[in-house]
């Protein structure tokens, strides 16, 4: 008899703690009115019926957001979403609306749901602030999981710095942020101009529910498969580090970098301060005031990831394959160099063959976004505005080197090749033999005498 009491004690004892795991799911939609929720910014109507939340499109609206009056920080987040054809949307989270930033505007994370070519859906854009930050670009698998026209189910898991994505059980996104913020959930109806033959068309969602979490219930999603993008300010994760991440600037010393002509840091025109290596105008003129920085090793095939900001008007570079004893004389020192310029209010932009001296373009070789001789480079490049924070990465893997722009690839080339020749014969390094051939060099940011700011920075070098 005592024996089945006890086994009926321990029936009874999983079951309430089963009934309390269950219950610390909490339904967002209560399936039959918005009570909990609130509209902001745009006037694109949000009604239920049979037990989802639709969302109409609307011409000549802003953005319109269906927003949680409650904020959450640390959680799983579920919901079944479906949209129709040609429709953009996405569902916010950890995000704000506040009078003091752009008039209240919704910003923040947003998981991303598309049916374009591009196929970046559960990709994350962070709403009118940072822009994209994982694009299905990172994780080109996950393309294929978003059913067009169909239920999607999407899953978000978010825990202090991580953010990740799921979509129909399909790994998608795996984000590290900078910050970790607390903030709404909110449903988007993307604005369609004045597009009349998206007028009507429908959003759905039902089955959202989210689960508050501590650090214990992250543990079961540390080896999320995806790959994972951190922006963690100057600092390497622990998957990074795993994976042979290297800082490449500390965000506080000027330890493992020289002046491109000197054998010590530059005393002015460079600054750092709050984790942040500042270039200082000048007047515009190249390498003039403090010079370009080089680092102190060399390097041969890399992965290399730098984050900057420009000024209006700004120029600046990201060179590699750089040997500092050529051009010993005025201006800067002689590498391959991703482009950053601000294409819009720079000359430089204008100059050069066909845009190849736009941003992120192989500087007067290879414009960003392809060249006529590699049709299967990606469609457009995204550039985040003035005082923002653009990424971007160089792979150089042998003889093939590739520029990536905030997660997006728009330039790819072979060096040492007789195509490579023609393009540095037709350009301003005909004069300096073998440029680009080189085996291994420094890696060079450059003093342009405009403002930009950089932050991390850093590399992976690849074995061959």
């Amino acid at each position: 008899m005592k024996k089945c009491l006890s086994l009926l004690s321990v029936i009874l004892f999983m079951s309430v703690i089963g009934a309390n795991a269950q219950s610390d799911w909490k339904e967002l939609f209560n399936g039959k009115n918005l009570r909990g929720w609130e509209v902001l910014n745009g006037h694109a109507p949000y009604d239920v019926e049979d037990g989802m939340i639709v969302g109409t499109s609307v011409t000549k609206s802003p953005n319109t957001f269906l927003t949680t009056k409650k904020e959450y920080a640390n959680f799983i987040l579920e919901y079944d979403m479906k949209m129709d054809e040609g429709l953009n949307s996405g569902v916010q989270i950890r995000s704000h609306s506040n009078k003091d930033y752009n008039n209240g505007r919704v910003h923040g994370p947003q998981v991303e749901c598309e049916d374009s070519k591009r196929a970046w859906a559960g990709g994350i854009y962070d709403e009118a602030r940072k822009g994209w930050r994982y694009p299905l670009d990172y994780n080109p698998e996950a393309k294929d999981a978003f059913k067009k026209g169909e239920w999607n189910t999407f899953k978000v898991v978010a825990f202090d710095h991580h953010i990740m994505t799921w979509v129909n059980g399909v790994p998608a996104s795996n984000l590290v942020e900078e910050d970790i913020e607390t903030g709404f959930i909110a449903l988007q109806v993307h604005s369609i101009g004045n597009n009349k033959a998206l007028e009507g068309k429908k959003i759905r969602w039902k089955n959202i529910r989210l689960k508050e979490i501590t650090e214990r219930d992250f543990e079961e999603y540390k080896k999320m498969e995806a790959p994972e993008v951190s922006y963690l300010k100057n600092q390497l994760t622990e998957r990074e580090r795993t994976d042979g991440w290297e800082l490449l600037w500390d965000g506080e010393t000027t330890r493992g970098w020289r002046g491109a002509k000197l054998d010590h840091f530059p005393k002015d025109g460079w600054s750092i301060n709050d984790g942040i290596l500042k270039v200082h105008a000048s007047g515009g003129d190249e390498s003039a005031n403090g010079g370009d920085i080089v680092t102190q090793k060399q390097y041969a095939d890399f992965i290399l990831i730098v984050d900057f900001s420009i000024t209006k008007g700004a120029n600046s570079g990201i060179k590699y394959f750089v040997d500092t004893e050529l051009n010993k004389g005025e201006g800067s020192s002689i590498g391959c160099e991703f482009q950053i310029l601000d294409d819009e209010h720079h000359p430089d932009a204008k100059l050069g063959v066909e845009g190849n001296r736009t941003m992120a373009s192989l500087y007067d070789l290879i414009k960003a976004n392809g060249y006529e001789y590699n049709p299967h480079l990606p469609r457009e490049k995204y550039v985040n505005g003035y005082d923002k924070w653009n990424r971007a990465m160089i792979v150089v893997n042998g003889k093939k080197v590739q520029h990536f722009l905030n997660g997006i690839k728009v330039v790819e080339y072979e060096r040492d090749t007789p195509m490579w020749r023609a393009l540095v014969a037709y350009s301003k390094y005909s004069k300096w033999p073998d440029f680009g051939e080189y085996e291994k060099g420094n890696i060079l940011l450059q003093d342009h005498g405009n403002e930009v700011e950089f932050k991390n920075i850093k590399i992976k070098e690849i074995s061959q």
